[in-house]
């Protein structure tokens, strides 16, 4: 009776398996190494970002400059000499 292989065996493929590996580990050249099981990759799909944050800052940095380029218009006419 044999033991049946483990299922939580690394996606790598076992080099001592592996046909057209040379001593060390390396291939012929020419020849393809066999490929790895792809591990990587998104379990669920991402939720989508709010629009509202960057609507928000833009808005208030429109304002802002509105109002320092209205500042120094109003300096250099003359409009506000109090300052």
């Amino acid at each position: 009776m044999t033991t049946p292989e483990p299922r939580d065996t690394p996606p790598d493929p076992d080099p001592a398996r592996t046909p057209g590996l040379e001593p060390g580990g390396g291939v012929a050249p020419g020849d393809t190494p066999p490929d790895s099981g792809q591990t990587s990759g998104l379990s669920h799909p991402q939720p989508m970002p709010s629009r509202k944050g960057p609507v928000v800052t833009l808005t208030v940095l429109a304002v802002v400059t509105l109002l320092v380029v209205a500042f120094i218009v109003a300096r250099v006419m003359g409009w506000l000499e109090a300052f």
